[in-house]
């Protein structure tokens, strides 16, 4: 069996409720944060547009730089495979747009294929901030009660594809996942929040990001992605950045609306 995950920090909790053997065997890491930026060649490598988006993303100070070229084509390659080996997939998937996109794009890759697709449900169905819950929040005790895997039926199946094969053909630079949907979207929702929370005296660029993710229903605005929509936003000369960098690249720095 193989057990994907979306992202590192859910890997903590599924190991302990999987248990060594299972993780060794099986357990993937999926970590493209697949609710943000292009999508249209993310399954056809070497995902040119994909890999040359995460690298704008990825702050300039913080080392090492992944090798994004090699990385989400070595995922695209793998993923495409699945369908012709033999090993059944479980997708552990909560309310992240990231994690529902994960189980859209597995889906697509076993079209037409008899291989067993399953799913662990973590998350309340609602992507909401006050309800929703992504694999790596819930404690190993409360994910192992939840670690009921259910068999994706050939309707839900077919219904899942097409989602992924509708995102693609979209290729929206962000998608939200709400009522079971995936709504495409640019990046102006994006800044006009960070834009709005922006003061025009200085703030930590941490507590203004921290304010947006505080607030942004339908999927979870990472760090980095906001600190880049920062970057862009001083680069069109919206707001002003300064002090040093700092940890993670944005640490010590302020933003001051202009």
């Amino acid at each position: 069996m193989w057990h994907l995950v979306c992202g590192d920090n859910a890997v903590a909790g599924v190991s302990q409720v999987i248990g060594a053997h299972e993780v060794e065997a099986g357990l993937r890491v999926l970590r493209d944060d697949l609710a943000v930026g292009p999508l249209a060649d993310v399954d056809t490598p070497p995902c040119a547009a994909r890999a040359a988006f995460w690298q704008a993303v990825w702050p300039e100070p913080v080392r090492p730089v992944p090798d994004f070229a090699t990385d989400l084509a070595a995922d695209a390659r793998w993923i495409a495979a699945l369908a012709e080996q033999s090993r059944p997939v479980t997708v552990w998937h909560g309310d992240s747009a990231s994690e529902q996109l994960l189980l859209a794009r597995v889906a697509n890759a076993l079209a037409g294929s008899a291989l067993p697709l399953w799913e662990v449900c973590c998350g309340s169905g609602d992507s909401r901030v006050e309800t929703r819950k992504a694999v790596a929040m819930h404690a190993p005790e409360a994910l192992a009660a939840l670690a009921q895997p259910r068999r994706v039926d050939a309707g839900r199946r077919q219904a899942l594809a097409a989602q992924w094969r509708a995102a693609l053909m979209d290729n929206a630079r962000v998608r939200r996942w709400q009522a079971d949907a995936f709504h495409g979207e640019d990046y102006q929702a994006i800044d006009t929040a960070l834009l709005r929370h922006a003061r025009a005296d200085e703030q930590p660029l941490a507590r203004l990001m921290a304010e947006v993710m505080a607030r942004n229903d339908g999927f979870f605005a990472t760090d980095y992605f906001l600190f880049w929509r920062a970057r862009e936003l001083a680069a069109a000369g919206r707001i002003e950045l300064t002090g040093e960098a700092g940890a993670h690249g944005y640490g010590g720095l302020q933003a001051r609306l202009i």
